[in-house]
């Protein structure tokens, strides 16, 4: 099931709703025509009782008018002209506006997912909605990867629901089954990030992801056990984040070295200072050496492998280079003061 994010009234609170405004509605014309209930004339010749005037305000709101009350004074006739009708009008709008907003949501949303369906492509596949997965997104959308072009796959309903009040569109399943991957498109996608809770659930997505892409679609998987990175390298990850063995080096630098895991939480916490980005070699940087770039340059990629600049000495840039580099990436004073 695919969810588009959207901002909606709860369906039981807007048909609660609509009850109260029938019945508010209906209570009204009862205590009309029971102020005006001697212009009233009742088949019986009785006078109106407070049941007859709630009997002749039901079916008279329904459109059902049997004719055994009916309104005989001028006032009781005015009122009729000028009240009960449009109430009846009404009346009629809260019934079936109900219904018309229930088939207006359902072509809503089926126009939505045709035309999602149509345009979607060069998107990227999160499977997993948990720390790992929301912390992904958020440095797609920081480095300004459009939200439209992102899709959740989630089976916990909570998470979904997180990912699709985050405006991203989430589809609800496992993304171990081909069919949940098929319906995210993809074989249209740009690339695959698994961030499953469990290693074995991560492998699995990985060899599904590559049986139904032909090994066509970039894949990133986070592992919790470094044992486990060449198992899912072999099923066809391009790239293996091991989050366990991470985790420990940083333990391991903030005891040994205390100033070095402050620079690389600065490096991975956008807007601290520093920030990693990447971007193509400019025409005039060609065939310089990476050291004398305005910008620090720690990497190069070339042909999709990663040099880098400490060796050799006279490493110069090629025309297709990426160049990998620490940017300044402190908000501008203007960006500061508008928060």
């Amino acid at each position: 099931m695919i969810h588009f994010p959207t901002i909606h009234q709860s369906p039981l609170r807007a048909l609660a709703l609509r009850l109260l405004a029938a019945v508010a509605l209906v209570l009204l014309i009862v205590m009309i025509v029971y102020i005006d209930r001697d212009g009233y004339r009742d088949v019986t010749e009785d006078p109106l009782s407070l049941l007859d005037c709630a009997y002749y305000a039901v079916v008279t709101l329904s459109t059902t008018g049997y004719g055994d009350i009916t309104p005989l004074s001028e006032t009781a006739r005015l009122v009729n002209v000028f009240v009960v009708t449009p109430a009846r009008v009404l009346f009629l709008i809260i019934l079936v506006g109900t219904t018309l907003e229930v088939l207006t949501e359902q072509y809503r949303t089926n126009l939505r997912l045709t035309r999602w369906r149509k345009r979607v492509k060069d998107h990227v596949i999160v499977c997993g909605y948990g720390t790992k997965g929301r912390s992904a997104v958020n440095v797609l959308l920081e480095d300004g990867f459009d939200k439209r072009k992102i899709v959740v796959v989630e089976r916990d309903q909570a998470a979904l629901r997180s990912a699709v009040a985050a405006g991203l569109v989430g589809i609800e399943g496992s993304a171990t089954r081909s069919s949940t991957l098929l319906e995210a498109h993809v074989k249209e996608a740009k690339a695959v990030i698994i961030a499953t809770h469990s290693d074995d659930a991560a492998v699995l997505v990985t060899l599904t992801v590559r049986q139904l892409t032909a090994g066509k679609v970039r894949i990133i998987a986070a592992a919790r056990e470094a044992e486990n990175a060449p198992l899912l390298r072999q099923s066809g990850a391009h790239h293996v984040i091991v989050s366990a063995s991470t985790a420990g080096r940083l333990l391991g630098l903030s005891t040994s070295a205390p100033p070095l895991i402050e620079v690389v939480e600065d490096l991975l916490t956008p807007g601290q200072g520093m920030a990693l980005a990447m971007r193509s070699a400019e025409r005039h940087e060609v065939g310089r050496s990476p050291r004398d770039l305005d910008s620090l340059v720690i990497a190069l990629v070339r042909r999709g492998k990663v040099v880098p600049i400490a060796e050799p000495r006279d490493l110069t840039i090629e025309t297709g280079d990426m160049v990998v580099y620490v940017r300044d990436d402190r908000p501008t004073p203007a960006a500061a003061t508008s928060h």
